[in-house]
């Protein structure tokens, strides 16, 4: 658990418990204002494909929330999707915050590289890379699509298909 101070608050990141799954649909559903991110976590979990979910409390309210799930190629690597910031909270470090945490936990672990779907200007600040991942295939806007090697050297030379966990087959 990992405690930061945003405007005088105290917000702690934590894992995902038992418990928490309506308040994280609350969260994703308000930042994307729609259901479908929110029915994509509670896909992911069900089918066992979740990795990290972590989620940003303040005064005991879950305000944020980032999701990893495996991805079926290339192996060994993951997805971050979705993270979400209820909207009233959004624009003070708290989506930040959440992916550095996330990244920190998943960089003592054995995976390879993160591939996410975003925007190219704000994900850069964390590593991620346009570039890095267009030796990839996806059926996704290549210009949106990035890579983060999360062990040094951990992509090498790969390329091909990047297969998503079936769950994201909702967003095709």
């Amino acid at each position: 658990m990992k405690t930061l101070g945003f405007d005088e608050e105290t917000m702690i990141i934590r894992e995902a418990r038992s418990g928490d799954e309506a308040a994280i649909r609350k969260v994703e559903t308000a930042a994307f204002e729609q259901s479908m991110e929110a029915e994509l976590v509670e896909a992911l979990d069900a089918a066992g494909d979740t990795v990290l979910s972590l989620v940003a409390e303040e005064g005991g309210k879950i305000v944020g929330h980032v999701l990893f799930s495996r991805l079926r190629s290339p192996e060994g690597c993951l997805a971050l999707a979705p993270i979400g910031v209820l909207p009233e909270r959004q624009k003070r470090g708290i989506g930040s915050a959440l992916i550095r945490e996330g990244l920190a936990r998943l960089a003592k672990a054995d995976w390879k590289a993160l591939f996410l779907l975003g925007y190219p200007d704000y994900y850069r600040r964390f590593g991620f890379s346009v570039e890095a991942a267009e030796r990839f295939e996806t059926g996704y806007p290549k210009e949106a699509t990035m890579v983060l090697e999360l062990a040094e050297g951990g992509l090498g030379g790969c390329s091909g298909p990047i297969v998503y966990a079936p769950a994201f087959e909702m967003f095709e």
